[in-house]
């Protein structure tokens, strides 16, 4: 398991630097973490660091944000992240319904916020990271 701390908003993107070195191959990303644990700025920093140049916000209410990478940053071979937020899913119908089949299989990268909500069709192969919160402030991202 590999941990990276999150001293303060200050240090977020070498963090999100430190988490890009260790995506490899890997596509699907689940970020677990309670209400406020940073998940949201956390892949906010992620994408950034990838060379997104669109505006990246919570996919709340839209549940999927879709952005074009920088396509200089050779390493990842896709053009493109799929931020989804399923905080507001009611059924898993819904998550069905949006054909999520076609974006978790894309080779794209994505990014899950509230994995738990839809774990049962994770991606077998999806990397789960957990975000938390310590005393201090800091945050702990843990995969």
């Amino acid at each position: 398991m590999i941990s990276i701390v999150i001293k303060d908003i200050e240090h977020i993107r070498e963090a999100a630097r430190e988490f890009i070195e260790h995506i490899g191959d890997r596509r699907v990303f689940a970020f677990y973490g309670k209400m406020g644990a940073g998940k949201t700025t956390f892949v906010k920093a992620i994408c950034e660091e990838l060379g997104v140049e669109d505006v990246i916000t919570s996919p709340t209410f839209a549940i999927i944000n879709e952005y074009t990478l920088n396509t200089q940053h050779s390493t990842l071979n896709t053009p493109q992240i799929f931020h989804f937020d399923f905080y507001r899913i009611k059924k898993l119908e819904e998550v069905y319904d949006m054909g999520y089949e076609d974006y978790f299989y894309s080779g794209a990268l994505c990014f899950i916020e509230w994995p738990e909500l839809i774990e049962e069709i994770l991606p077998d192969d999806a990397v789960r990271v957990s975000i938390a919160e310590q005393e201090d402030g800091s945050r702990v991202v843990s995969f």
